[in-house]
């Protein structure tokens, strides 16, 4: 028994052995603390208070991605979020280079819908202009990822999804210098390297890395060549104050292999209709942020960031139907397209945290203040070369060449009052105010016509409560106002026969939920809740009659959306032996999303989607795992389940010629994933994702990287080696 308790400690060194007096007793105490520490380290919560922003009744998880079985070389989302309900993933850009995800029913372009940041900075390439996340960094760097629903939304920014923030390794706080190597090779040419060093001399402490992975791509012409580098380095003036500096780069240029109809893809989902279309993000985040301890009670937060650089794209952009080949009249290529995003977003944000009491009555305050200058310059519909390789060369000008400028500052304050030591309830306010101005120049339409400016101006307000039950649980609740601004590609007429309404309304309406979360019997660890989310403003497109009858397209808010679910995550770990342990989890989400009120262009007629469902909004996404721990070997087999979903408003079932509008069926993909820890120093990883090699598409999107059928990964494995000394 005692080489037992040896061999346990050995696996879980944070777990601290007092002495007894018989190895019964020592054998009963261990076997409970063990299974407790397996089971919360792969999934928390944050605590009530987290980062200057107030938690407690708000819904949220944390991954801790050390302790999960996920490919997080390809950054399989699916794998990596598996035990966060309800969150939707987009395979629109190849392996490993883009997340893309939502949750309850909203838009996952580059997880546009959420606030997303890194160790708390900002990364939306232009949070007004185009909220994308062109940032991408290895997912080896990260060491936690946190989730914040959309009823927090009154302090980190009103987005409906939510706050996403991917929380980097730490510096190693024992050793002036320490290294870690993560290198993987896998299906399709996959090869990438990260590699890291870290330290601490007295005050000071550093992280950087440089990371380059190189794959071929599961479908034909998808090649991907990316690399990334980021440094951080903090300075402890004193207990109190410390300034921490960082700059983040990523890079990746990814071929694209084209949209695919049905018949295509059915086919073959592997084969490319485009041989000479490119995508290029190159981005930069640097960033100062100073924490200073006013106070016993008082806490200081201050960041000032920026997003730089640009997207990048020349492609032939057009339906599957059209082929990409050589006129035999000039023996080239046609012309390709070349579309040019700048991005220049400057953010200062101070966050203000402060204990109080108001007379018997314990209260946190969180108030701050974030002020946005953002310059988006847009330049589209470039004639490029008739060459193959990747190259943004113009042919004369861009038929598009625009400067969308967005200044706005917001205000929030959000109180805790601890009503009783069981009981807090969290009251909110946020006030925007800022105008976005569009300027520049569209060949094809008059200057006069366009929306120049949208002023962002409201209070939004909310509130959060929460009861704890006990030590391990407790019911949450709350409802949060929130709002999404007009982007660009929003007030863009595509060609002539468009027109825009100049007074275009940002999106609003509110989060709403309640549910009970907490563990039973130090086995089960659970989060249940139910949620409601209004969605006013949508935007879409109208048919109208100019004076003399004639027809145009008018892009104008269109409707209301309404989303009832329920998210369900339970986890249940267990031994089977001394050293073997078990356990499965689900993680499902129900969703009824529907428009209740709108209509949309269908043809030359406009018609009614009262009732219809929101695109892309599948009813059920569930993810269910069967787990396994024994010494320093653990392993994971996960089942994953998307229901079907509509590509349009009109919910259009039979698929169109050209893939562009249909149902996206449904799907199911097993994966099996497995970890060894070697010693101190080696580990390795291996895996087969889509094990038996189903043939799948998560989306039909409507503009980037063009309509029609986007296949995602076949079966793959990969077999990662880590050093760490």
């Amino acid at each position: 028994m005692y080489k037992y308790l040896l061999l346990v400690a050995g696996l879980f060194p944070f777990i601290t052995l007092s002495q007894t007096r018989t190895d019964s007793i020592r054998a009963k105490k261990l076997d409970s603390v063990v299974v407790k520490a397996w089971m919360q380290n792969d999934i928390s919560r944050l605590s009530d208070e987290h980062n200057g922003f107030l938690i407690a009744g708000k819904k949220n998880e944390v991954i801790n991605l050390s302790e999960t079985n996920a490919n997080i070389a390809v950054k399989t989302a699916r794998q990596v979020f598996a035990k966060v309900p309800g969150v939707f993933v987009y395979d629109m850009d190849g392996t490993g280079n883009q997340v893309n995800i939502s949750t309850r029913g909203l838009d996952p372009h580059r997880g546009w819908e959420f606030n997303i940041r890194q160790n708390g900075v900002l990364t939306n390439s232009d949070m007004y202009g185009y909220p994308a996340s062109h940032y991408s960094a290895p997912m080896e760097s990260y060491e936690n990822i946190e989730l914040l629903r959309g009823a927090g939304s009154l302090q980190y920014g009103a987005e409906f999804g939510g706050m996403l923030n991917y929380v980097t390794k730490k510096p190693d706080g024992l050793k002036s210098f320490s290294f870690e190597s993560i290198n993987t090779a896998g299906s399709f040419g996959l090869l990438s390297t990260y590699n890291a060093i870290s330290g601490t001399i007295k005050k000071f402490s550093y992280y950087a890395y440089y990371y380059k992975r190189h794959s071929n791509g599961y479908r034909d012409n998808s090649e991907t060549d990316a690399d990334a580098q980021f440094v951080s380095l903090q300075y402890n003036f004193t207990r109190n104050i410390s300034l921490k500096a960082e700059f983040g780069r990523t890079d990746y240029n990814y071929q694209i292999p084209g949209p695919l109809t049905d018949s295509m893809f059915h086919a073959d989902p592997a084969m490319s209709t485009r041989s000479r279309n490119y995508f290029d993000p190159a981005i930069y985040v640097p960033s100062l942020t100073f924490n200073w301890q006013l106070a016993p009670k008082i806490k200081l937060m201050a960041i000032a960031s920026g997003v730089y650089g640009q997207r990048s794209s020349v492609q032939l952009d057009a339906f599957a139907t059209v082929p990409d080949a050589i006129d035999p009249a000039t023996l080239a290529y046609k012309n390709r397209q070349v579309d040019i995003d700048n991005f220049h977003s400057n953010t200062i944000e101070v966050r203000l945290m402060q204990d109080y009491n108001l007379g018997s009555v314990k209260s946190k305050l969180s108030a701050g203040v974030i002020y946005m200058n953002n310059d988006l310059h847009r330049r589209q519909l470039g004639k490029g070369t008739t060459g193959s390789d990747y190259d943004l060369t113009l042919v004369g000008l861009f038929q598009r060449d625009l400067h969308f400028k967005t200044g706005n500052i917001a205000f929030y304050v959000e109180d805790a009052f601890k009503v009783t030591s069981k009981w807090t309830i969290s009251p909110g306010i946020r006030y925007e105010n800022g105008a976005s101005d569009l300027g520049g120049s569209i060949t094809y339409y008059p200057e006069e016509s366009l929306p120049n400016t949208i002023a962002h101006k409201f209070a939004l307000l909310g509130v959060s409560t929460q009861y704890v039950l006990n030590t391990n649980n407790n019911i949450y609740g709350g409802i949060s106002q929130a709002y999404r601004p007009v982007v660009l590609k929003d007030i863009i007429p595509a060609t002539a026969y468009e027109q825009v309404n100049k007074d275009l309304k940002d999106a609003y309406g509110y989060n709403a939920e309640v549910g009970i979360r907490g563990s039973l019997f130090s086995r089960l660890y659970y989060d249940l809740n139910y949620f409601h989310m209004l969605y006013k403003n949508r935007l879409g497109s109208v048919v109208l009659q100019d004076a003399s009858n004639n027809t145009y397209i008018y892009r104008t808010n269109i409707g209301n959306s309404v989303n009832d679910g329920l998210e369900a995550f339970i986890q249940y770990k267990f031994p089977i032996s001394r050293n073997f342990f078990a356990g499965i989890f689900t993680s499902t989400s129900f969703m009824n999303d529907r428009y209740v009120t709108g209509q949309v262009a269908s043809g030359t007629t406009n018609q009614s989607v009262v009732g219809n469902k929101v695109e892309s909004a599948p009813q059920w996404i569930s993810r269910n795992g069967l787990e396994f721990l024994s010494k320093g070997f653990s392993a994971t087999i996960l089942y994953s389940y998307t229901a079907s979903s509509y590509a349009d408003a009109l919910n259009t079932v039979t698929p169109t010629p050209n893939g562009a509008k249909g149902i996206v069926p449904s799907y199911s993909i097993w994966d099996v994933n497995a970890s060894f820890k070697i010693n101190k120093v080696f580990n390795v990883r291996a895996g087969i994702s889509n094990l038996f090699d189903a043939h799948y598409f998560t989306k039909r999107p409507t503009f980037y990287p063009g309509p029609g059928v986007w296949p995602s990964d076949g079966r793959n494995a990969s077999i990662t080696l880590g050093i760490k000394i």
